[in-house]
């Protein structure tokens, strides 16, 4: 029987974090194919088109394709990848707007293989970007890794949030507030969300345990300028208010009996030879 940390949150086992490994390979698989992608004049919609036919060759489940739209009577999301550029944010729908050089795009894609989710994103530059738009990707990434590395060492995600965010102010950027990570397992959201800054939702029954058999995806978004976004008429896309870039990073992360690991970052040697995979 699964011991839970909270009615809500339920913990995985050894064998059903060894699944989502799986499916966290097959969507590293699905990046190393956008990012070999990502290059001025090619567009979002042959990158989205290349990782759906990947899926699909795996007998994955795209997460994404068909999700509900929470806005009543507006489309569900039309591809398997969220495809953000410059200022979009997050829920970006691929086009056929070919790539310039100084862009940057976020790529968000989840798969369901054998039952299990994955989940991850990351931000490209297209050919070179001005200084602060990399430092911008820097951070994000930064910050990222910052949070896994701290799993190790914090007992709650209250702890660890708190230094995300002051991170990313102490580079003179901005946590997005109204977009959270979230607990992932058999379903893409599940118990807890999972913010990038310590508010309101962190206080008393909202914070929650770090401790093995956590399975989270960890996702910050970060803006050069102010925090604050707005929703395009497509109902989908979101961007900054202000028109400057955002950089958004992802992985899956399961805490286990030796710490964490992320479960969507690329195969280890011996994964190579196992799952048959191309190296990192």
């Amino acid at each position: 029987m699964k011991r839970v940390i909270t009615p809500h949150i339920e913990l995985k086992s050894k064998r059903e974090i060894g699944l989502m490994r799986r499916s966290g390979l097959a969507v590293w698989q699905a990046h190393e194919i956008a990012a070999g992608m990502m290059r001025p004049g090619m567009s979002t919609w042959e990158i989205d088109r290349a990782v759906e036919a990947h899926f699909k060759n795996l007998g994955a489940e795209p997460l994404f394709m068909s999700y509900p739209n929470s806005v009543r009577g507006k489309a569900s999301f039309p591809a398997v990848t969220c495809m953000s550029v410059n200022e979009a944010v997050v829920h970006g729908i691929p086009d056929e707007r070919p790539l310039e050089e100084g862009d940057i795009v976020s790529i968000d894609t989840g798969c369901r293989l054998n039952g299990w989710c994955g989940d991850a994103a990351l931000t490209h530059p297209i050919g070179q970007v001005d200084p602060e738009t990399q430092e911008l990707l820097n951070v994000t990434k930064g910050v990222l890794d910052l949070a896994i590395k701290l799993l190790a060492h914090k007992s709650h995600w209250s702890q660890i949030a708190e230094q995300m965010a002051q991170y990313v102010s102490d580079h003179s950027f901005s946590t997005v507030e109204c977009f959270v990570g979230h607990g992932i397992g058999r379903e893409m959201h599940e118990d807890p969300q999972v913010p990038n800054f310590r508010g309101r939702s962190l206080s008393g029954s909202g914070d929650f345990a770090i401790e093995s058999g956590l399975v989270i995806a960890i996702e910050p978004m970060v803006n050069a300028g102010s925090k604050h976004v707005k929703m395009l008429e497509d109902q989908w896309t979101q961007v900054t208010a202000d028109g400057k870039p955002s950089a958004h990073f992802e992985h899956t992360v399961a805490i286990t009996e030796k710490g964490p690991v992320a479960l969507t970052a690329a195969p280890t040697t011996a994964e190579v030879a196992e799952f048959a995979l191309e190296g990192p």
